[in-house]
């Protein structure tokens, strides 16, 4: 009968494609046993997805100093960056609850050279005007609020509130004597003897108020300008003159080189003689209400709500040119300037947001920014280094330019 064999497979070591000998030195990793058809049993390439780092300090630090790396990349990246361009409202009023979160900044400016001394509150609604007379210890202010503040230099208190009766428009000084315009009426002290004197026929309210040539000059609500000269003791102020020609209200007025200067919502600038009181010609390069104007040596520089801050200059046949015009993201409210600690000039721009730009001249070179609560409508220059603001809420600010040896020490 005939039998069959039955042979069994020889018992041998398993051999696996995935269990390696020690010692293999390439760094290469197989194809096959990618793909899972590596039957060598010595094969020189590596049956791993990637050489171990255990055996290799140096790329164990490689990843810890990566990792470290990333973390403080991380923890950068939390870190806001404060927008230069806009103070907190919320931390104006004392409640921000951002910290250092917070994208806008928690200080009242930007930039170097400059400091604020001192916050005074007390008007209730915006300040529309500020004065520091000469020889004075005072600083007086006026709002819409209908009162004149009167402030001690020394101690930054508040010492006394006229009433007006009515919504402050401007304030000027002049020697001894303070000028208030408000509706239909200009009123006038003489802070050393406190005679008291209404100066009467503006039609609506004072918007602008300018003294040249010991004369008044008060732009109102109706377009005219009223002027009066100095007279007798008795009658300090005789009515002088009336300018006609702007077709809306006078916002702004300033004097320079024999010459008077009106802004208007009618967005013309008008030059005025000084000496026959004719308007000479009108300037029109504006696309909304004039707003500021200001002298600087041989130029005439301009403000409006349409955005744009405009330098005049004389040609040779005597006429006013644009020269320059600088652009800013809002309407600009006022005007002013006065060179710095180190004797650079420096203008200050008034947006119709909450900031002052500060501009070093005749470059335009970016010096900083000042802030209020809400927009800054009155700017004014002071004696040793000192500047005003007042903005519609009613805050006062004042500040200083910085010594150049105190600067260097603080940086």
């Amino acid at each position: 009968m005939a039998t069959n064999e039955v042979r069994r497979a020889t018992m041998r070591p398993e051999s696996s494609v995935y269990t390696r000998p020690v010692g293999v030195s390439s760094k290469t990793v197989c194809a096959y046993w990618i793909a899972g058809r590596c039957t060598k049993k010595f094969c020189r390439f590596l049956h791993t997805s990637a050489p171990s780092t255990l055996a290799n300090p140096h790329i164990s630090n490689l990843k810890a100093i990566q990792k470290g790396n990333a973390y403080n990349a991380t923890q950068k990246s939390n870190v806001v960056q404060k927008s230069p361009e806009k103070v907190c409202k919320f931390w104006v009023v004392g409640n921000c609850v951002e910290g250092d979160r917070c994208p806008y900044l928690h200080t009242w400016f930007h930039g170097a050279g400059f400091s604020v001394l001192a916050k005074l509150q007390g008007h209730k609604k915006a300040v529309t005007g500020i004065a520091l007379p000469e020889t004075s210890d005072k600083l007086y202010s006026a709002g819409t609020d209908g009162t004149v503040r009167v402030w001690d230099c020394r101690t930054g208190q508040c010492g006394s509130v006229i009433n007006l009766g009515g919504e402050a428009g401007s304030l000027v000084s002049e020697g001894p004597w303070l000028f208030v315009g408000v509706p239909n009426v200009v009123k006038a002290w003489n802070i050393r003897t406190n005679a008291e004197f209404n100066l009467n026929g503006p039609v609506g309210q004072v918007h602008a108020m300018v003294v040249a040539n010991e004369m008044l000059f008060a732009g109102a609500q109706d377009g005219v300008i009223l002027v009066w000269k100095g007279c007798s003791e008795s009658n300090p102020f005789q009515l002088a003159g009336t300018l006609k020609g702007h077709t809306q209200a006078v916002v702004c007025l300033t004097v320079g080189r024999s010459r008077l200067y009106s802004g208007s919502v009618d967005q013309t600038i008008r030059v005025w003689d000084l000496d026959s009181l004719q308007c000479i010609v009108t300037l029109n390069a504006h696309s909304d209400v004039v707003m500021s104007l200001i002298c600087w040596d041989q130029f005439l520089l301009s403000c409006s709500l349409d955005c744009t801050i405009k330098v005049w200059v004389a040609t040779g046949g005597g006429n006013l040119e644009v020269t320059y015009t600088h652009n800013e993201e809002h309407g600009v409210l006022a005007l002013s300037g006065m060179p710095d600690a180190e004797a650079k000039p420096v203008l200050f721009c008034s947006c119709n947001d909450t900031s002052v730009r500060l501009y070093e001249l005749p470059s335009f070179t970016d010096r900083g920014r000042l802030f209020g609560k809400r927009e800054v409508r009155a700017l004014q220059i002071g004696p040793r280094g000192l500047f005003f603001t007042g903005d519609a809420t009613g805050l006062l600010s004042v500040w200083k330019w910085l010594d150049p040896a105190l600067k260097e020490l603080s940086s």
